[in-house]
């Protein structure tokens, strides 16, 4: 069983920057898409950023795009979500997951979070105005 471990989350004020590892236990991680989800309260989870088994594919929520930077490194078994000029809107609980059985066509990379095998317990993230 893979274990992913986030962290790097906290309170911020609006405009700053933060970033979220994720570190997996084991497992083929290289052959492994991983993804961030983010659920605020009262809201349905939602996609916020993905990157392929392939690193140089990666894919971003409108809602996040310009301001995120999804990035992997297969010899850490981590990923990493830089986050820059955050919002209020950008409160949530964030989770790290894994698709272990990924696309072969590297530009294909799954937003529906029911395609992930492998959650992250979540990590806190809050903007303050």
């Amino acid at each position: 069983q893979v274990q992913l471990v986030e962290s790097g989350g906290g309170l911020v004020q609006a405009g700053d920057s933060l970033r979220l590892s994720c570190a997996a236990s084991q497992g083929v991680f290289s052959g492994y898409a991983m993804a961030w989800f983010r659920q605020a309260p009262g809201k349905e989870r939602e996609f916020v950023a993905g990157i392929s088994w392939n690193p140089a594919f990666t894919y971003l929520a409108d809602s996040v795009k310009g301001r995120f930077t999804i990035s992997r490194d297969n010899a850490k078994n981590s990923v990493y979500l830089q986050m820059n000029s955050l919002k209020p809107d950008d409160t949530a609980v964030y989770y790290c997951a894994a698709d272990r059985r990924p696309a072969l066509n590297p530009r294909v990379v799954a937003t529906d979070g029911g395609r992930y095998d492998y959650w992250g317990q979540g990590t806190q993230v809050t903007v303050s105005l």
